[in-house]
């Protein structure tokens, strides 16, 4: 199988040995849907000897069956390994394939070109050093080719390579190459790719790919196979200041207490000072350690524990970093968004940011605007859609070190995770600290929440009432209000209407703006707890994500959950105010029940069936879990 090396018949340990300390190249190819992207993946594979003899049996054989090129090795087949690939000729997922020669080892992602399919291609660069941008030579620049091109520029890709493939086609004309190449230069001087490589090849007959070609003997440049090798990466990592995402904090027993983590960038050796973030605090490195021993040092790449010489408080997900030039520390950036998810990105909604081994709660501001990418327009927008890309403030729960993506990809990168699926819903770039996050810190008052609440005789929380409209909801809260300021208890009601005449009276009914009443709303009743009073909010709040949101910014046991459960059918025979009817006309839209859905509850303090019990039950329940 693999590529030819006398050493393994002489020497095969010192073979194995030089195999183990090659450098490794991760590159990816893009451009334009049937530019050869698979075809030259596969003929790099079969070039290098990477194929078994079963595998190029079974290549033969599918080729024959569902190959494009008459029953010729089709070359694409050994990356498109979808059924739907075959059966369309096209890539839709990303493929990973392994690859060595002699002098380096190679992983290449094979992205798509469908513009439905910008996430995938976004995966595959987000861990590239090197891209191989593709270019149909009987169709020269095209709007896939300048998008694909602008996401390799935005993810810091710079080591690039202009593939002019199937020049076959074209009778190797230097004409058309030298004009796509024109055409391409001008495009990437746009988007800040200074420097490329441009090849002429046909990458199913193999022109330029490992070897020159005989078909083209006015390009005087290195054929794609050598340019790989040779392509300066390895040390770009190592020549930034030490960075290291402390993944897991190593106590095997109570005398050692190491921090382990892979190293991001730079060089570290024992004796250096190191600061540990967000906290700040200094220390030196005694040791590091690794499985077959210590080391005198480390440099990007390396996965070690370290030692310190102090007793410091380091946590999975701190950065250690060089004393001398540490990451800065703050909790709001401005950032680029690709947004990964069929449901759209809601500005507000509270999401899970990853960045590094942290993971910290993060709200995403209205996009400040989104880029098309074909053209590169700057266009207003209040949301962002699958596949779109923004440019947006985030605001975290806590603070994080970072460098800016620009100048550290690992500690700049993050991902965005869905709070109550899990799903990755989007990947985005660190740009710089907003001012504000660093000029506006929190001003501590002599007199808190306790003493408020003392003075007042009474606990302070929030009870959350939510359902569908026409529930009941504020009829039950105003009749609990009564029973406790009858009682002497100091309350303020939140009504989803009252509201919207003042605070939210800028606020629509789309899901965005639904968000967005709620978080305004959860900051006040917060402010409202603080100031010791028993706040009861009456909302529809339909999301699920917008109610926990609200909870998680009281202290356990100040916030209770009131399901006020009432079927649509039953509210909607109700329907006080006409709602219901407006909406089943068409006349009201983004109507909850209707045509905007209601998340219930899953696990709520209090659950009122509004058809079995009376609003007095319902509110006598609730004043008694509240005095106890």
């Amino acid at each position: 199988m693999a590529h030819k090396s006398d050493l393994i018949a002489e020497d095969i340990e010192a073979y194995l040995h030089q195999h183990e300390h090659k450098s490794l190249l991760r590159f990816l190819t893009c451009g334009s849907v049937d530019d050869g992207k698979s075809t030259l993946i596969g003929r790099l594979l079969y070039d290098s000897k990477m194929i078994f003899e079963d595998q190029l049996a079974a290549l033969e054989a599918d080729s024959k069956k569902v190959g494009t090129q008459g029953g010729d090795i089709d070359f694409a087949l050994l990356v498109d390994g979808l059924s739907a690939e075959r059966e369309q000729g096209i890539t839709i997922d990303v493929a990973y394939r392994f690859f060595s020669t002699d002098k380096r080892k190679f992983i290449v992602a094979d992205t798509p070109g469908h513009e439905q399919y910008t996430r995938n291609m976004v995966t595959g660069a987000s861990t590239a050093d090197a891209a191989i941008i593709l270019i149909d030579a009987r169709k020269g620049v095209l709007t896939q080719t300048r998008r694909h091109s602008y996401l390799v520029s935005l993810l810091g890709i710079r080591h690039v390579v202009l593939a002019v493939n199937k020049m076959d086609l074209v009778d190797w004309s230097r004409e058309t190459f030298d004009a796509i190449v024109a055409d391409y230069r001008a495009f990437a001087d746009q988007i800040g790719i200074r420097a490329f490589t441009a090849i002429p090849m046909s990458a199913l007959k193999g022109d330029n790919i490992t070897e020159p070609s005989a078909n083209a003997p006015w390009y005087e440049g290195p054929p794609l196979m050598r340019w790989l090798e040779g392509a300066p990466v390895e040390d770009i990592q190592q020549d930034k200041p030490f960075r290291m995402p402390v993944q897991w904090v190593n106590r095997p027993d109570l005398d050692f207490r190491g921090f382990s983590g892979q190293i991001a960038s730079g060089v570290v050796r024992p004796g250096d000072r190191v600061k540990a973030l967000p906290s700040g605090r200094e220390s030196t490195v005694a040791r590091i350690v690794t499985f077959t021993g210590d080391l005198p040092q480390a440099v990007a790449g390396q996965s070690v524990t370290f030692t310190l010489t102090d007793e410091i408080d380091v946590s999975r997900g701190d950065i250690l970093a060089t004393a001398v030039s540490p990451p800065e520390v703050a909790d709001q950036f401005e950032s680029t968004l690709v947004w990964f998810d069929d449901e759209g990105l809601l500005p507000g909604r509270p999401y899970l940011m990853k960045i590094g081994a942290r993971i910290v709660p993060v709200q995403v501001g209205e996009p400040k605007h989104k880029i098309n990418v074909n053209t590169l327009e700057k266009l207003a927008a209040r949301r962002l859609e699958l596949n779109e890309i923004g440019v947006c403030n985030l605001s975290l729960a806590s603070p994080i070190a970072f460098d800016p993506y620009a100048e550290n990809k690992d500690t700049g990168g993050f991902i965005l995770i869905d709070r109550m699926t899990n799903r990755t819903v989007g990947a985005g770039l660190l740009h710089f600290a907003l001012r504000r996050s660093q000029n506006i810190h929190w001003q501590a008052m002599d007199v808190n929440k306790a003493a408020r609440a003392q003075s007042l005789g009474q606990s302070a929380r929030v009870v959350w009432f939510t359902g569908l409209s026409g529930s009941g909801k504020s009829t039950i809260a105003n009749l609990v209000e009564k029973r406790l300021h009858a009682d002497g208890r100091h309350t303020y009601i939140l009504d989803g209407d009252n509201v919207r005449h003042g605070l939210n009276r800028d606020l629509g009914f789309t899901e965005a703006d639904r968000v967005e009443n709620i978080r305004r709303v959860a900051e006040v009743s917060k402010l409202m707890v603080d100031a010791g009073l028993i706040v009861l909010v009456s909302f529809i709040s339909p999301f699920r994500a917008e109610r926990r949101m609200a909870r998680e910014l009281l202290a356990e046991g100040e916030f209770i959950e009131v399901f006020v459960d009432t079927p649509l059918a039953e509210a909607e025979r109700r329907d006080v105010k006409g709602l219901y009817a407006k909406a089943r006309a068409g006349e009201l839209k983004n109507f909850t029940g209707i045509d905007s859905p209601y998340e219930a509850p899953e696990a709520p303090e209090i659950r009122i069936d509004t058809t079995q019990v009376s609003p007095e039950e319902a509110a006598e329940q609730i004043v008694k879990r509240l005095l106890g």
